[in-house]
């Protein structure tokens, strides 16, 4: 297995008390500091950006390399973005690691004073929120879940279950038919409160198959995205995803709107 393998394989970074607190002058390390244009504590929302918005990594991802491109634009676009790392690089138990996510929203709704905020996720990033919303109290504290390929119903990806058994207990949350994956889908997929907007791509590697990001839900409150529906010549996999300038723009298509993405947003195609 190569590195390049075990690191496609999810979604965040090394959380410590420190990366999640706004009184934290400076980096605990070099491995905590936020990508361009996040965490500025002093950020107050304005009323045509009213939600803070809250970067969630992938499996093996650290916040400053996983949202490098979309957290500047975002901040350009006039938003207050905030990211962390948490989870041991997203390894462990998805439980654990949204108790910390529902940390991390409450330090910014308290240095923001706002009452809600976005969630921006990529991949584990864009399932695990969907456990703080269904079973930790964040379905008042979420106005809109934006999800870039999450693994939502899991994949089959032959990786999982070895990683899984030995360093990543996430890995192992997310194999297809797993306990966490059957308690967070029995029932409703996508709980009252937030707006649920996924974002996935035809040539996924790691969420095998790419259709098991995809949500159930009624039309006004979710959208499921294929980029290929779109722009045919999109060939952004996985793992790069987040660094997709279409992506970005179905993100800020959700964020500027009421609701979830417009299913009939046209995007402006690469090339």
């Amino acid at each position: 297995m190569t590195a390049a393998a075990a690191l496609a394989l999810g979604v965040a970074g090394l959380a410590t008390p420190a990366a999640a607190s706004p009184a934290t002058a400076a980096p605990a390390s070099l491995l905590d500091i936020p990508p361009r244009g996040a965490n500025d504590w002093s950020c107050k929302p304005d009323s045509a950006h009213p939600e803070p918005v809250v970067l969630v990594n992938g499996t093996f991802k650290l916040m400053a390399e996983n949202w490098a491109t979309l957290s500047p634009k975002l901040k350009r676009a006039g938003y207050c973005v905030f990211a962390f790392n948490y989870g041991n690089m997203a390894t462990d138990p998805v439980p654990r690691s949204a108790a910390e996510l529902k940390d991390f929203v409450e330090a910014v709704r308290g240095a923001t004073g706002a009452a809600k905020v976005d969630l921006v996720g990529h991949s584990q990033g864009g399932m695990m929120p969907r456990y703080y919303v269904k079973f930790l109290g964040g379905a008042d504290k979420v106005d809109d879940l934006i999800g870039i390929v999450p693994s939502n119903h899991g994949t089959a990806n032959p990786l999982a279950k070895p990683l899984g058994v030995t360093v990543c207990p996430a890995c192992a949350d997310q194999i297809t038919g797993s306990d966490l994956l059957t308690k967070l889908n029995e029932g409703t997929e996508t709980p009252a409160g937030p707006d649920y907007t996924v974002v996935t791509t035809r040539y996924d590697e790691v969420v095998i198959p790419y259709t098991s990001a995809l949500l159930s839900g009624p039309k006004e409150y979710v959208t499921n995205v294929v980029l290929q529906d779109r722009c045919p010549l999109d060939l952004f996999m996985h793992d790069q995803s987040t660094k997709d300038p279409v992506v970005a723009q179905w993100v800020l298509n959700a964020l500027d709107r009421e609701g979830p993405a417009d299913a009939d947003f046209r995007p402006r195609c690469l090339g």
